[in-house]
């Protein structure tokens, strides 16, 4: 039976006030397209094609875990408007790097109530709700790999890199050009708490595509 929004936890706050999302553990993160353009694929009766912006996307959230050594990425999905990824921190992965110090970004973050886009609820936070976090000191090793990072540091990274790639294919493919900024500027991320919810959450993204014709962040 596939997942849909409604099964999985809800949860209320955006951000935990104080967490240090540095920590070894396992996070679901959501990231939306601006204005939630159909610009990485497209739906053909049910199945979803991506294009290559699409599969760019793809290739970068990989990449992350030779930026940042001692995380694992895990199941994701590329979707026309959105992408859904579970990023694991694995232990001691910030404290590997000689010298490593670094600040959360995290920590003064605002504990405002929002509704979570993950449990498939409409995103109805206000837009000045906890914003993508600033970059924090990163340290790095002596293998020029950086340490110390918080999930916000690989979610600028990422945007930052997957934005230059779909520019590059603005001006040399003809990708569908976008408005202003690639992504969103919030992004929406969920502490996974244990086995059980991982398991939900795993199987959420893999059948999100199933569910389209329902996804509360179809454009």
């Amino acid at each position: 039976m596939n997942v849909t929004g409604k099964h999985l936890p809800v949860r209320h706050s955006l951000r935990l006030k104080n967490y240090d999302y540095s920590q070894p553990g396992f996070y679901f993160l959501t990231l939306c397209v601006q204005d939630r353009l159909n610009l990485f694929g497209n739906f053909f009766e049910t199945d979803l094609e991506l294009n290559d912006a699409g599969k760019m996307v793809e290739r970068w959230f990989f990449e992350m875990q030779n930026k940042y050594p001692g995380i694992r990425c895990h199941e994701m999905v590329v979707m026309p408007n959105h992408f859904h990824c579970i990023v694991e921190i694995l232990p001691d992965f910030n404290t590997t790097g000689k010298n490593a110090t670094g600040t959360d970004a995290h920590a003064t973050d605002t504990d405002a109530a929002v509704t979570d886009a993950h449990v498939g609820a409409p995103l109805r936070g206000r837009p000045d709700i906890a914003p993508a976090p600033e970059s924090t000191k990163n340290a790095y090793g002596p293998d020029n790999k950086k340490y110390n990072a918080t999930i916000g540091d690989m979610m600028d990274w990422f945007k930052t890199m997957t934005t230059n790639e779909y520019i590059r294919g603005v001006k040399n493919h003809g990708w569908q050009r976008f408005n202003g900024k690639l992504w969103q500027r919030n992004y929406w991320e969920h502490i996974i708490r244990d086995e059980a919810e991982l398991a939900r959450i795993a199987n959420y993204i893999i059948t999100n595509p199933d569910n389209w014709d329902k996804d509360q962040l179809k454009g």
